[in-house]
């Protein structure tokens, strides 16, 4: 598969999943390694060091939190969830420990090579990152903190702004309500998140969507949070 990792290990303590990750994510050329335990993906990951992490939240003997916490202790690795659709709640919780994106099951092939794509890539640009950010018709000046649409310039209050910023250097993640929050309001404690977020993104959109009905940039993430492109 174009753009895949060389090492990717799949937690997952279901046999048949584990076949069909390793014909997927195999395709490319890449070697998959498997754990059915956390314990054994715990101890394959640091022992081979791989590029991709993609794992289950329903292992047998610790939570797929306690897992993804523990990775991110040490090491920056992309990690991809599986979840079951109705696990909103622990998708969330596995977002904010420090998952970069996940894949309701079932799940099509399709998919999960195009989610993976998109976290090799996140994860291969610079650190720095670019100062711009050009989408469709929508130009973001992270250092001028300008905005144009269509080449026209946009006003923007400072809430949106930040919004906009957190949302756009993190292309193609899905970043949930909290997380927002916290990088918006740095961490206030006080306040519904999920309906602060609501009003803001409705008026940021309104600026920067051709339909705000119909978004291209800013995507809903239902009860989780949003993701900008990709």
């Amino acid at each position: 598969m174009p753009d895949a990792p060389q090492v990717i290990l799949v937690i997952d303590d279901e046999p048949q999943i584990r076949r069909v990750l390793r014909h997927a994510l195999g395709e490319g050329g890449a070697r998959i390694i498997e754990a059915g335990t956390a314990q054994e993906g715990l101890d394959l990951a640091a022992a081979e060091r791989p590029g991709l992490v993609v794992l289950d939240l329903g292992l047998p003997d610790r939570s797929g939190e306690d897992v993804c916490r523990e990775l991110r202790g040490w090491t920056d690795v992309p990690i991809l969830v599986l979840s079951a659709r109705h696990s909103d709640a622990e998708k969330v919780a596995l977002l904010d420990a420090g998952a970069d994106d996940y894949v309701t099951k079932p799940f099509s092939t399709v998919e999960l090579k195009a989610r993976v794509r998109a976290i090799v890539r996140r994860a291969a640009r610079p650190a720095d990152g670019p100062t711009t950010i050009v989408r469709d018709d929508l130009e973001i000046d992270l250092v001028k903190r300008a905005v144009r649409v269509q080449g026209a310039a946009v006003h923007l209050t400072p809430i949106e702004w930040e919004l906009l910023k957190a949302l756009a250097t993190h292309s193609g993640r899905v970043l949930t309500h909290h997380q927002l929050f916290t990088a918006v309001w740095h961490g206030r404690e006080h306040g519904d998140a999920q309906q602060y977020l609501r009003v803001h993104v409705a008026h940021l959109r309104r600026k920067i969507e051709r339909d705000p009905v119909r978004p291209r940039h800013i995507f809903t993430i239902p009860a989780v949070g949003y993701r900008f492109g990709e």
